[in-house]
């Protein structure tokens, strides 16, 4: 076993009206990426990627609303309530999730660091957190 399984904890974490809820398997000290994306960058998303493997959707599956724009592949999922979204399926990591780090609830997050993603050189920033996806 790795240090990094080894360090895993369970986040939970949800939407702002509580209607949605999940849980992710991440380490304690969360590397997360700032995407300078249009959407990212409007919405203040800090991205926590990890394996579908490594998250759960626990409540407010019938809440979610499916937003797609441009080519389509990542799937943005909002809380029809309340209009959060506190987590998606990326473009960059279609056999993942990625978890906004805002929306993780206090408590079991020890450390943050903000690594930048340079969505104008997309396939470069891409290739550089590949593994992210992966268990």
């Amino acid at each position: 076993m790795t240090d990094a399984i080894a360090a895993r904890t369970i986040h939970h974490g949800g939407c702002h009206c509580r209607r949605v809820r999940f849980e992710v398997d991440a380490p304690a000290v969360i590397d997360a990426l700032d995407c300078n994306c249009s959407i990212c960058r409007m919405t203040g998303f800090l991205h926590l990627i990890v394996p579908a493997s490594r998250f759960r959707l626990v409540s407010g599956e019938d809440a979610l609303a499916d937003y797609r724009f441009n080519t389509g592949a990542a799937r943005h999922l909002f809380c029809r309530h309340c209009g959060v979204k506190s987590f998606y399926v990326p473009r960059s990591h279609p056999d993942g999730y990625s978890v906004n780090v805002r929306c993780l609830d206090p408590g079991s997050v020890t450390g943050l660091r903000i690594v930048p993603f340079d969505d104008s050189d997309r396939e470069a920033a891409t290739a550089a957190v590949a593994h992210l996806s992966r268990d």
